[in-house]
């Protein structure tokens, strides 16, 4: 079963968020370049946990879908259409999730069916990688002080 994207209307103006504070440089959507929306919608959306934010088509051949890990400001976005996103899928490399205790949230991603690599200790800095179905590559971190 497939979602049938909306219609660029149907975007909500009130996203309750607060405005941009002159001077800012707000970090808010990575393109995460992928062979195929739905099946990455699916991975970021079920496997991962992020949030379903946007699903639409505003205009022929164009189609947008933006997700949001949980409690992060920060959004991704599949793409299709727009030749100012268009990358080679597979190519995002290094992504990192700050997480508070990352054993748990590997065992959370490993238990929804994500490969996801043993915890590393570099320096006191601790990781754990995986991959999406196109290879775009991402890291689950823990800072101890955080």
């Amino acid at each position: 079963m497939t979602d049938t994207p909306a219609p660029a209307t149907e975007i909500t103006q009130d996203s309750g968020n607060p405005p941009v504070p002159p001077g800012t440089l707000l970090l808010e959507l990575v393109p995460v370049p992928v062979t195929d929306i739905e099946r990455a919608k699916a991975f970021y959306r079920d496997k991962i946990g992020f949030r379903l934010d946007v699903d639409v088509n505003p205009k022929p051949g164009v189609r947008v879908v933006q997700l949001t890990p949980p409690g992060s400001a920060c959004s991704i976005t599949l793409a299709e259409g727009l030749p100012t996103l268009d990358m080679p899928p597979g190519t995002l490399r290094g992504l990192h999730l700050v997480v508070a205790d990352i054993e748990a949230a590997r065992a959370e991603l490993v238990e929804r069916g994500v490969e996801v690599s043993k915890v590393e200790d570099l320096g006191g800095v601790f990781y754990a990688y995986f991959a999406d179905p196109d290879g775009n590559t991402w890291c689950l971190q823990h800072m101890p002080w955080r």
